[in-house]
């Protein structure tokens, strides 16, 4: 079972999106984005923040299903790599 983010986030919901991540990731690892279509840079510091605490556990964040619009956002701000979105 994996995490899936809503359609939207955005600086408006992304502090309660990141907290409501941050418990589901306590069981799991991975963040479904299929339905993630309306988005600004703030989803990348949710997903950077989850795979922080991820990393605590020697865990990796596992990103399924990333639209091609956060690929391209991850490469503009250089994080393709960190967040496995080659």
């Amino acid at each position: 079972m994996s995490f899936a983010l809503p359609h939207q986030v955005n600086q408006t919901n992304a502090e309660k999106i990141a907290k409501q991540g941050s418990e589901a990731l306590t069981k799991d690892y991975q963040v479904d984005c299929s339905a993630l279509s309306d988005f600004d840079s703030s989803v990348l510091a949710v997903l950077l923040a989850w795979r922080r605490q991820l990393q605590k556990r020697n865990q990796s964040l596992v990103v399924l299903n990333p639209p091609a619009k956060l690929k391209v956002l991850a490469g503009v701000y250089g994080v393709t790599d960190l967040l496995g979105l080659q």
